[in-house]
């Protein structure tokens, strides 16, 4: 099955695209190269073959999920640059209108 210019135009409808000729032309192509790559996929003897949820078969390399000390006021405050009665102190981005 390819895709028509037709089928480039709806899509670019849908997702609100205005395409020149020139970038419908180039989408075409593009989309029916997708296919073909899709159908040699079709050709392969699959059967046996568990489907993969991920591209990589190992289990990651995350960490436990595990709750861990946090650090202390003195400890969180030690870098800053200014602070103000145990609190940060940044500059005021937001003026109340006047």
């Amino acid at each position: 099955m390819a895709i028509t210019r037709d089928d480039v135009r709806h899509t670019a409808a849908l997702a609100r695209l205005a395409l020149s000729p020139e970038e419908e032309s180039a989408f075409l192509l593009e989309l029916n190269k997708i296919l073909g790559y899709v159908e040699k996929i079709r050709e392969l003897d699959l059967a046996g073959i568990e489907p993969m949820t991920h591209g990589h078969a190992g289990t990651g390399s995350l960490r436990d999920d595990a709750a861990l000390d946090g650090l202390s006021q003195e400890e969180a405050l030690r870098g800053a640059p200014e602070t103000d009665e145990g609190h940060f102190v940044v500059p005021q981005v937001v003026r109340p209108e006047e």
